[in-house]
């Protein structure tokens, strides 16, 4: 459907919940085109191509609300839609904190973000399963140590939002993605391993070449094989930019307003305090240009904007949406994010800590002893108390150079020692999703293996 439909049927759905007795209701409209292709040792293994298209309604009569969602478009069921929706929010339970944001919040970035790529719609199913063919292929070749594989996919997404409420916001916006990537297989003696790489764009024409990828993906899981077990020590560890950014990834939990107010979180109660070394700057930018979390307006209609987070390691500010701000007393930074059921939750944009000056490879040569991860195992992490303690595999450093592979060990420490440890920052900075982070150096953390 061209975009102007979509916001039009969202802008009729909320003005039939006010005429049905809404005092207030928004709606979100989404439709894309979904392709996927998977090939396993030179053969297709799946392919999969679907369309979709589904709609979103939330009422509010008062501090009650509820919400539905239907993929049926006909009048008749978005009569019964609104009709629906409107009983439920008469029975819930009142919220004082409930409702859209104020009028006067309510916006749109008017400037291009590129979100939207014709080429990624444009690839042939033939060409789509090239990219994956030549990817794997690539692997396969790359060393006779790489005998099998998990496969190489190419997937794709194009398609466009649209979102409208009762204050008189409408908009909408296209946006398309595509990713690339293969799972090699290394054998040496009885020794097996795997791993893995890959391409993420929001245009086909930036992807990295098919062959790259699956020979970086090769000299991973080749650079694994004869991995040893370790002695229990306390080093220095160094996170690739792939590790790096699931530390990243635990910050943002713990910004989530939803996660402060219910005090579920370790930086709760913490603003304009250092809760990191002075190096370490975290931000929130929706107004990256092709970013994955960039948007003109988020699902309440608040514009896009650029939050600093974390500032030379003082915490200035949390992320939040229409609701969790009300229960911090605090204003949205244009957070919300949602699909098509239930209400928005708090999302991020772009979030990542800013890039230093080292290049890994200088971070590598200034360890005596220590770790290079480059690859967590497990969700040992409670972000209510900060504790982390997650399986890993990664390069053991012997005086400044890459020594052998090790696995089957556990990295432990806490996330608030964790981020005031912080001794060095990569300039490598590459977003491959809305969460992004550079290689880092943390002191003193405990390895333990043997």
């Amino acid at each position: 459907m061209p975009q102007e439909q979509l916001e039009q049927i969202a802008n009729d759905l909320v003005e039939r919940a006010v005429r049905g007795g809404a005092s207030a209701a928004d709606a979100v409209v989404s439709e894309a085109d979904e392709f996927s292709v998977t090939v396993r040792m030179r053969h297709i293994e799946s392919l999969k191509e679907a369309a979709s298209k589904a709609l979103g309604l939330r009422v509010f009569i008062g501090q009650r609300s509820a919400s539905s969602y239907s993929s049926d478009f006909s009048k008749p069921a978005l009569d019964r839609l609104v009709e629906r929706t409107l009983v439920m929010a008469k029975i819930t339970s009142e919220d004082p904190q409930s409702g859209l944001p104020e009028a006067r919040e309510l916006g749109h970035y008017d400037g291009d973000l590129q979100l939207y790529f014709g080429d990624v719609a444009a690839l042939s199913t033939t060409e789509r399963l090239d990219l994956a063919r030549r990817a794997e292929e690539a692997a396969l070749s790359f060393n006779p140590r790489i005998q099998n594989s998990e496969g190489a996919t190419f997937d794709s997404t194009t398609g466009a939002k649209a979102y409208a409420n009762s204050h008189g916001f409408s908009g909408s916006y296209r946006f398309s993605t595509c990713a690339l990537s293969v799972v090699p297989v290394a054998v040496n003696g009885g020794g097996m391993q795997r791993d893995y790489w890959y391409s993420v764009a929001r245009q086909a024409g930036t992807l990295d070449p098919p062959e790259a990828i699956g020979r970086k993906a090769a000299a991973r899981a080749i650079a694994k094989l004869g991995a040893r077990k370790i002695g229990t020590c306390r080093v220095p560890v160094i996170f690739d930019a792939e590790t790096a950014r699931t530390l990243v990834g635990h910050v943002f939990e713990a910004v989530r307003g939803d996660s402060v107010y219910r005090s579920a979180s370790f930086l709760a109660g913490k603003l304009d305090e250092q809760v990191a070394g002075e190096n370490v700057t975290v931000l929130d930018d929706g107004l990256r240009l092709s970013g994955f979390g960039s948007r003109p307006f988020d699902d309440e209609g608040v514009p896009a904007s650029s939050t600093a987070v974390i500032e030379n390691g003082l915490l200035r500010n949390y992320l939040l949406n229409t609701y969790a701000a009300r229960k911090l007393h605090l204003r949205t930074t244009g957070n919300a994010s949602r699909g098509v059921a239930g209400p928005p939750a708090v999302g991020p944009k772009n979030f990542y800590l800013a890039p230093g000056k080292h290049l890994l490879a200088e971070m590598i040569r200034s360890v005596k002893q220590g770790l290079l991860v480059t690859e967590l195992i497990g969700f040992g992490v409670n972000i209510v108390t900060g504790d982390y303690s997650r399986g890993a595999a990664g390069m053991w450093i012997e005086n400044g150079e890459l020594a052998y592979p090790v696995e089957e060990i556990t990295i432990a420490g806490t996330l608030p020692e964790m981020l005031r440890h912080i001794t060095e920052i990569g300039s490598e900075l590459e977003f491959r999703g809305s969460i992004a982070a550079p290689p880092i150096r943390v002191e003193g953390l405990t390895v333990a293996g043997l």
